[in-house]
């Protein structure tokens, strides 16, 4: 039996953690936590609404007991936020007790999947260039989980099958 329970996907927002997530739950027969719609429901406002109303502090102070919680109490998929891994908090409990994905993406793919987004606050009031450079400044830190899946050239059918071997193999 596994020593760890869950199995736990990170990357940039744009990264397609929660498709990834739904997709490797339904494979493994296992539940599937996305939580940026865990926050969504709590706070009864999407994330954009959050930011905007709340503030990024309430955001990330939200999203903090919701993935603590969430990583101690469940055994299945769990999709972080883009900016999940980046609390210490979070990051300790994702590498100590889960194992841990990074759907990792070229800079070019996930600028042109997050830039002009509106659902995302951090993105829609960023430059192309400020856009990169968080990227690069998240990856230093996602580069900490237990695998990288380089998805450039892979399909989600492909990503799927990668992460579930070496989840099982595990």
């Amino acid at each position: 039996m596994k020593s760890k329970k869950n199995l736990v996907l990170l990357g940039m927002m744009g990264s397609g953690k929660s498709t990834i997530g739904n997709l490797i739950s339904k494979k493994l027969k296992l539940k599937f936590i996305d939580i940026d719609n865990a926050i969504e429901k709590k706070a009864n406002m999407n994330i954009a609404e959050i930011f905007s109303k709340k503030g990024e502090n309430f955001f990330r102070n939200l999203e903090e007991k919701i993935t603590i919680k969430s990583l101690e109490s469940s055994n299945g998929v769990i999709s972080l936020g883009g900016g999940g891994f980046i609390n210490e908090k979070i990051k300790r409990e994702v590498i100590t007790n889960n194992f841990s994905f990074w759907l990792n993406w070229s800079n070019a793919t996930l600028l042109n999947r997050i830039k002009n987004s509106h659902k995302r606050p951090i993105a829609f009031c960023s430059s192309d260039q400020e856009l990169v450079e968080l990227i690069e400044k998240r990856k230093k830190i996602y580069s900490d989980a237990d695998f990288e899946i380089n998805c450039n050239k892979l399909s989600k059918t492909e990503i799927v099958k990668k992460i579930v071997i070496l989840y099982e193999d595990n």
